[in-house]
């Protein structure tokens, strides 16, 4: 966290220092059309979701990073867009969001390379489970009753919640939006679109009906009471019940309580980063119940259709709305 927090320091005193980044950055490739119109990075961006988000923004003329952690996957997935879709805005980028140093790298090429971001999707998630993917599939739950949180009970029998994947949950769809977020922020103050879009995926989950703990809910819903630090310390509690095997106890989310919390605070983050930046429009989206790896493709929905709502909100006019929960296209009060 430190080191991504340095960098973008670093990278603000050098914006103060060279107004001129975007000739710069025009002259290192020898003529001011190799600096797109608008430019995004898509985490996560190898499949599901996160590919059709790729897809469909190329599609409307975005210049687009398609970031994967895996080199190989990234790599393919954005050479299949280039060539099937005929899509030469798109652009493959290694990036790891659990990881300090990836962030930084992936920060200095985007400025080494065109000086400025305008949108920045972040998409990369995981459920934070260990499922017994046969028992998932013999459950044969349907689409309401997964969504509507009451499987919970009948979930308990295949789903396992353990300290590790409980951690990288955190450190991916929490810790990682954060981390990337900072890392690229010079960039999206650079804007050259009229202010950066920032676009964080969220869940149904991430309902705060669906939190027990009537205490930690009411403020939850409070946005004035929040920074960073104070999310942190709810998370480390979050882990530390869970190693005591008090989740349930303490009032936490019964059904994906990893992931749940994890999307519960980028609600939040979300909203202190809006207030923060108010020249930008930061929002976050729950795609809807795809059919993707991370619901062991239980889902009902497509990847074009899930990628619809955080599509709209990287393109959002320059007076759309900022600090908001949409539900696919549409926006909603969680919290």
């Amino acid at each position: 966290m430190e080191k991504a927090a340095h960098v973008a320091a670093g990278a603000t005193q050098e914006q103060e220092s060279s107004p001129n980044r975007l000739d710069d950055a025009a002259r290192h490739h020898g003529s001011a059309e190799a600096i797109p119109e608008r430019l995004a990075v898509v985490t996560g961006g190898n499949k599901g979701v996160g590919l059709e988000v790729c897809r469909q923004l190329a599609l409307k003329g975005v210049t687009v990073i398609l970031t994967a952690r895996d080199e190989k996957r990234g790599k393919d997935a954005a050479e299949t867009l280039r060539r099937e879709c005929q899509l030469p805005n798109i652009i493959f980028h290694q990036l790891d969001v659990r990881d300090d140093d990836s962030a930084t790298t992936l920060a200095r090429y985007v400025e080494r390379r065109y000086g400025k971001l305008d949108i920045l999707v972040n998409n990369a998630a995981i459920s934070g489970i260990v499922a017994d993917e046969e028992g998932l599939k013999a459950l044969n739950i349907d689409a309401e009753t997964w969504t509507s949180g009451r499987a919970a009970n009948l979930l308990k029998e295949v789903f396992q919640n353990t300290n590790d994947e409980a951690f990288n949950c955190l450190n991916t769809n929490y810790y990682g939006c954060k981390r990337v977020t900072e890392a690229l922020l010079p960039l999206l103050k650079l804007s050259t679109s009229g202010g950066a879009r920032i676009v964080n995926a969220s869940s149904l989950a991430s309902e705060l009906k669906r939190m027990p703990n009537e205490k930690l809910r009411n403020d939850l819903s409070n946005i004035d009471i929040w920074d960073e630090d104070r999310i942190e310390a709810v998370l480390d509690t979050f882990l530390e019940d869970l190693r005591s095997g008090r989740l349930e106890e303490a009032g936490w989310p019964v059904m994906l309580p990893a992931y749940s919390v994890s999307k519960m605070v980028i609600n939040l983050y979300t909203r202190i980063m809006a207030r923060r930046y108010p020249e930008m429009r930061i929002n976050c989206v729950r795609p809807g119940f795809v059919k993707t790896d991370i619901n062991w493709n239980l889902g009902v929905l497509t990847p074009e259709q899930g990628a619809r709502g955080p599509v709209m909100l990287a393109l959002l006019p320059d007076d759309g709305p900022t600090g908001c929960y949409f539900d696919q296209t549409e926006m909603v009060n969680v919290w």
